[in-house]
This record gives C-alpha cells, sequence and structure tokens, in this order.
C-alpha cells in the first residue's frame, strides 16, 4: 500500500473497498464485476486518509487492453473526495500508460462525465441509452408477432421462416467470434465466456443455414441483470434474441441500446422499459486526427453494448 495520494494499483485484495466505492457512486456493479475486470485489464486507485485515519480508496479508474485500442471504465471518487482532480489524475495516469503501449482509448461518458473527458482529448463517436425494466413489468415469455412477421415477410426468393434463438453451446464460440469481432472491433471472448458463465439462461444465439446470425449475453448485477452485447444486423433476429434472454430472467433488469438501432425502442417499451440516461461512446485522440476520429469496430451491427464498463 502507498502512502497517502500515491497512485496504487489495484488487485484481488482491493475488490471489497473498490465495490464500496462503485456503490458510493449508486452504479451497478457487484463484486464478480471488479473481479471480471481486475483479471481481464489494470486497475489503478487512490487512498486516502479517512475518519480515524484509516486509509480508504478514494477514487479508481480502469482499462480493458484489447487489440489496437483499450477500454476505460469504472473513473469514480468517493462524494466527499469530489472536486480535488483525482479522477484527472487517475485518468491521466491511465492515459500514459495505454500510450506507452500504443493503445487509443475509448470509453462511455455520461452527460456529467462527457465535458471532463473532452477536456481531455476524447471526442464524440455515437451514443446509445440505457433502459431499465422493473421486477413489476410484464415477463416476457415469446417474441412478439412484429418481429415474426418481418423475418418471414415474402422477398424476391423464398420465404424466411421466422427467427428463433436456442441456448449458446460450446461448438458455437468460432462463430460468435467471427461475428462479435468485427462489430467490436477486436476479440473479446475471455469476456464474453465469462458474462455466460455469470448468466447462463440469458447467453443464446440465432442461426440459419446460412450460419450464425446473433448472440446476446448477460449478466447478473448489483441491483439488476444486465442483457447485453447484443450482436445482430437483422432487427427481427435481434429482437427475438432479445426477448428470449428476457424471458429467462427475473427482477429488474437493464438494456443499453444503441441509438442506431431505434426499430428495437417500441419493443423494449412493450416489454416495460423505461429511459434512465444515455451514453457518449468517445476516443481519445490527437488534436490533429479530430476530423478522422471513430469509434472501433463496426457499429451497424452493435444492438445493446456489454455495459459501460465493457463497451
Amino acid at each position: 500500500m502507498g502512502m497517502e495520494g500515491d497512485i496504487v494499483e489495484l488487485g484481488e485484495a482491493d475488490i471489497a473497498d473498490a465495490l464500496a466505492l462503485s456503490m458510493a457512486a449508486h452504479w451497478n456493479q457487484n463484486a464478480a464485476d471488479w473481479a471480471t475486470m481486475l483479471r481481464l485489464g489494470r486497475g489503478w486507485g487512490l487512498r486516502l486518509r479517512g475518519e480515524g485515519g484509516r486509509e480508504v480508496l478514494a477514487a479508481s479508474t480502469l482499462a480493458l487492453p484489447y487489440d489496437g485500442f483499450a477500454w476505460i471504465s469504472m473513473v469514480l471518487v468517493l462524494p466527499g473526495q469530489r472536486g480535488r482532480g483525482l479522477a484527472a489524475r487517475l485518468l491521466r495516469h491511465a492515459l500514459a500508460w495505454l500510450a506507452a503501449r500504443g493503445l487509443t482509448a475509448v470509453l462511455d461518458a455520461t452527460p456529467a462525465g462527457r465535458p471532463v473527458y473532452l477536456k481531455e482529448g476524447f471526442v464524440d463517436t455515437w451514443g446509445f441509452v440505457r433502459y431499465r425494466r422493473e421486477a413489476s413489468a410484464p415477463r416476457t415469455t415469446a417474441p412478439t408477432a412484429v418481429a415474426a412477421a418481418s423475418a418471414a415477410a415474402p422477398g424476391p426468393g423464398p420465404a424466411a421462416s421466422a427467427p428463433r434463438s436456442r441456448p449458446l453451446t460450446e461448438a458455437d464460440w468460432p462463430a460468435i467470434a467471427a461475428l462479435d469481432a468485427p462489430a467490436f472491433g477486436a476479440d473479446r471472448l475471455p469476456l464474453l465466456r465469462t458474462l455466460a458463465q455469470r448468466l447462463p439462461q440469458a447467453a443464446r444465439v440465432c442461426d440459419s443455414d446460412g450460419g450464425l446470425r446473433g448472440c446476446v449475453f448477460g449478466r447478473d448485477g448489483r441491483e439488476a441483470a444486465q442483457i447485453g452485447p447484443l450482436v445482430a444486423a437483422d432487427d427481427a433476429v435481434a429482437q427475438v434474441l432479445l426477448a428470449d434472454a428476457l424471458a429467462a430472467v427475473d427482477g429488474p433488469v437493464y438494456a443499453d441500446l444503441c441509438d442506431h438501432r431505434g426499430a428495437l425502442l417500441p419493443a423494449l417499451r412493450g416489454w416495460g422499459f423505461a429511459m434512465q440516461r444515455p451514453f457518449t461512446r468517445m476516443v481519445h485522440v490527437a488534436p490533429e486526427r479530430l476530423e478522422s476520429a471513430r469509434a472501433p469496430g463496426d457499429p451497424a451491427a452493435c444492438v445493446l453494448v456489454a455495459g459501460p464498463e465493457h463497451g
């Protein structure tokens, strides 16, 4: 443990303190989330003297490295320690660590955090909105008729059958990687495998003779389950995957819907989801590259993100 005010690297022994930090911000992460992020990435914190002289974890930042970029998340400061520049200090430390490794920083910003990140050299790319379904909302029991009708609509060739999802199996992982990596921008199978274990009943795929058409995952949270990521180019496939994943989950649920997949918004609202808040995906770039900045991957196939802590 460093001296007061020193930046320290976070590890397994810090999970309880890190969880207390995210709980103070009323965020949804649980201990399993912190364990996953620290196992797959790097975390840093600042410990300060609290009441009675006891050291407390006052601020945190995490980075999840991928091929060519890294996800910045969990930029947190205890309520009583805000306004002292702790978050900016940790963020700059993380940015320096990434720059030394040639990795571009990417993050999902809340409306409150976005002005801070703009000052640190981040720029906007695209956005998504968090929706929440309360435990009292009606359970989703089957794909809606809209999705089925859309998929079965006659076209120039033989009529397509309505898409159906099924539970993910071990044999699906190569096809999932081939579908998800171009959408996200990098291979993230270690994260997806962890999510499949966290909430296995929500891990589903939709395929056809032509191959995998979509996949969805979920995880348990401190106050609500989270469905996502969901990757599917076709809205009918996406709607069936989401409906079937939701049907397998009890209690409150979060879903982070990409802005460009607004065709699914009526279904979400019909299932009892209400808007919580927007997020902006931001990329850290040099001033001379501002006009060409873009987020990794191809967002066109992204339906639900995995949450702002995972991307």
